[in-house]
């Protein structure tokens, strides 16, 4: 996760940068179930309309709760299929709640109505989340069902209502990137909190469809209107989270905009950059899915590291004998083809493993979603491609890389 805004504040009020520091426990995403009433074009988990066997109960669910705890997990992020869907979600979020968990609601927003919004507001969850691929019928598009999108904005309007903090996440292609200026638009206008920019990952119906994916002059444009909208807005007072998901190239990519927008303030923000470093899937946060199945983020459902009915997820999550997990522990990590020849590895640490995997079949090669050019990253292509060779900059260590 890429805060944007957090590096435009930076712009006015530089705090001093540090050391990288990893967090005591990863945040974790849980999809509690995997129903859900859509059927999204983009949907990692397959989710669909129907029940899936062997997913975990309630006792089962508070003794993984239990075990998270133990391991330090900070931040629970409850998700689907549609959370809303499963009887006991607000069992499960109340008991989180009272054992200090950030607790957060991931919805498609359309279940929360005037049966519920007193549960949702009762609860106190931190954070509601709701997504949003566009307006009106791009969204309804996008989501595969009709009024998908009025429905949506009721839930989250009813949520603001409550002073429930809300945001909005949007997934953008090649068919919904002509939206986003209204997207942002609906953020100011409407008051909600967070706007989160996911790139998509090839995960689920995301790979099956990942030849709508966003071009890379789509996704520079795109990337340069929200640092423009959260810049316009803090200067006007006007606080809002913006958020970037699953392309950490937006790190480097930032660095240049801030190069030649503010170069007084570039040696900071590069600073600043490196502190947090980049991708974080298998480091920072982690996933259970709906059978218990711990994996490295959302995005990595084909590759199982382990199950919490049989071992407790801090043994799953520390156990470096599975070499997936020990590679993406490792910063920066050791990678292959343009990845580990840039000169900002350090700060992006590689971006989306999954997208490399699912293209290349190699989890280590560089990742495609990558939309800076060869020039901007500081390689030729004669530095990773042809045989075996030894990549060294002023930012990467010494590192043997085969192409």
């Amino acid at each position: 996760m890429f805060r944007i805004a957090h590096f435009i504040r930076e712009l006015d009020q530089p705090t001093p940068a540090g050391p990288r520091r990893n967090p005591p426990g990863p945040v974790v995403i849980w999809n509690l179930i995997r129903r859900c009433n859509l059927t999204c074009e983009h949907c990692y988990s397959i989710s669909a309309d129907k029940d899936f066997p062997g997913e975990l109960n309630t006792a089962e669910v508070f003794k993984v709760m239990d075990d998270l705890k133990a391991a330090r997990v900070p931040v629970l992020i409850l998700s689907g299929g549609e959370p809303l869907l499963r009887p006991d979600i607000f069992d499960i979020a109340r008991r989180a709640k009272a054992m200090g968990f950030y607790v957060a609601l991931s919805s498609n927003g359309t279940l929360i109505d005037e049966s519920n919004i007193d549960a949702i507001d009762e609860i106190g969850f931190d954070y509601v989340g709701v997504s949003l691929d566009g307006i009106g019928a791009t969204h309804d598009h996008f989501r595969r069902k009709q009024g998908a999108f009025e429905a949506s904005m009721h839930g989250i309007r009813l949520c603001l209502a409550r002073d429930i903090k809300v945001g909005v996440r949007y997934t953008m292609t090649e068919g919904n990137a002509h939206d986003l200026p209204a997207l942002l638009k609906l953020v100011e206008d409407e008051g909600i909190d967070k706007f989160y920019f996911s790139h998509l990952n090839y995960a689920g119906r995301g790979n099956k469809n990942r030849a709508g994916d966003a071009r890379h002059r789509t996704t520079r444009e795109a990337m340069e209107l929200l640092f423009e909208t959260c810049l316009d807005l803090h200067r006007r007072g006007i606080e809002k989270d913006f958020v970037t998901g699953n392309n950490d190239a937006d790190g480097p990519f930032l660095l240049q905009w801030v190069q030649r927008r503010f170069p007084e303030r570039a040696a900071h923000i590069e600073a600043k950059l490196r502190q947090w470093g980049g991708n974080a899937s298998g480091v920072n946060v982690a996933n259970i899915d709906n059978l218990g199945i711990v994996h490295p983020d959302t995005m990595w459902w084909h590759v199982p590291l382990g199950d919490v009915r049989k071992r407790a997820f801090g043994d799953i999550w520390n156990d470096l004998s599975n070499p997936l997990l020990a590679g993406l522990k490792q910063h920066p990590r050791t990678l292959e083809g343009r990845c580990g020849a840039c000169k900002y590895l350090d700060i992006c640490n590689g971006s989306s493993r999954v997208r490399a995997s699912q293209v290349t079949g190699n989890h280590w090669a560089e990742d495609p979603g990558c939309y800076l050019d060869d020039e901007e990253i500081g390689v030729t292509a004669a530095s990773y491609e042809g045989g075996e060779r030894v990549v060294t900059t002023p930012w990467v260590r010494i590192a043997k890389v085969s192409a």
